[in-house]
């Protein structure tokens, strides 16, 4: 459950990504330390940051300035990649087409998703049938972004392994069932500078992304470095700001950690305002359960939150698919 927390924890994770295919990492004490931590970020806020996690710093820039590029181009140039549900929802969406809560967002984006084939799981995954929209411009886009989604996914799998452990499971315990075959989803974004009023005089919108929780396990986030837009709300109400540490991800966890760990760690709420005049972008990526695994609370987390199971079964597939099919405004 998360708490009135006042910033967000920073966490070195050099340890755990060293060291959490050893087979005496529980042992470990530095690994113990950023376990510890870990357990107490995903207890009372929900969200940290980490460094020491192993990704270039320079691929990190590269994939925030290549996606610069991209939304700098002409509107006709972008839409190339148009989303539509023929293309698995899968390409690019114009600034408002995504909605949360049924208002308009306030930025443009690419959105991608592991690549399914027709009949994969049944017709669960149908919705979201097809291959990913790379654009051909800006050049190496596609191979930037594909050796970037490799790393997120190794980096988000040795993450889970300090969480398995800081929840007193085996360090494989989210591996298997669960995540042995882990879907991902990722979101390249771009948020508009913040314009003062509309032409009427009246307050502009400018929430770039509605109040939300994430869908899966665990996400990524690669945001520039001077511009704080990201806020976090605690227990109390209040929005915290995710002010951008260079060299940093912002981690936070999802709607299905939270059902397994029966809510001993919370997906707590966020939102993105980009009060900057300056074009912003952020890269997120999103670690997910199997797309057919069947999320229920661990029975060890059941034990030590009084033993009663707080929520059902949810199959992972089916909530990121009900997401996805009411999230787009033609």
């Amino acid at each position: 459950m998360s708490t009135d927390f006042q910033s967000i924890p920073l966490i070195d994770i050099s340890p755990l990504v060293a060291k959490c295919d050893d087979p005496n990492v529980s042992q470990n004490k530095d690994v113990a330390e950023v376990v510890r931590l870990l357990d107490q970020a995903c207890r009372e806020a929900g969200f940290f940051y980490v460094k020491g996690h192993g990704i270039p710093d320079s691929l990190i820039k590269e994939v925030r300035e290549i996606t610069h590029k991209y939304f700098g181009q002409p509107y006709e140039e972008k839409l190339k990649i148009k989303l539509s549900h023929k293309t698995g929802y899968r390409g690019y969406q114009r600034v408002g087409e995504n909605i949360t809560k049924g208002i308009p967002d306030r930025h443009e984006a690419i959105d991608c998703y592991s690549e399914l084939k027709k009949g994969m799981y049944g017709g669960l995954g149908d919705p979201l049938v097809g291959i990913n929209k790379w654009p051909s411009d800006p050049p190496r886009f596609k191979e930037v972004m594909e050796e970037y989604l490799a790393l997120c996914t190794e980096l988000s799998r040795k993450i889970m392994r300090g969480i398995a452990l800081a929840l007193g499971g085996s360090v494989d315990e989210f591996e298997g069932k669960i995540a042995g075959d882990p879907f991902w989803v990722f979101r390249i974004i771009g948020y508009p500078g913040s314009l003062s009023t509309t032409d009427e005089g009246l307050p502009k919108n400018d929430v770039g992304c509605g109040a939300h929780t994430d869908y899966g396990l665990l996400t990524l986030v690669n945001q520039d470095d001077d511009k704080t837009a990201l806020q976090v709300r605690n227990v109390s109400g209040e929005w915290i700001s995710a002010v951008p540490i260079p060299g940093t991800f912002v981690c936070n966890i999802g709607d299905m950690l939270k059902i397994l760990t029966n809510g001993i760690y919370e997906s707590t709420l966020h939102r993105v305002i980009n009060n900057s005049p300056k074009y912003r972008v952020c890269v997120a990526y999103f670690y997910e359960p199997n797309f057919n695994a069947s999320i229920r609370p661990l029975e060890m987390c059941v034990k030590k939150s009084g033993g009663e199971k707080k929520f059902e079964a949810a199959v992972y597939g089916e909530h990121l698919v009900s997401k996805v099919l009411t999230n787009f405004t033609y």
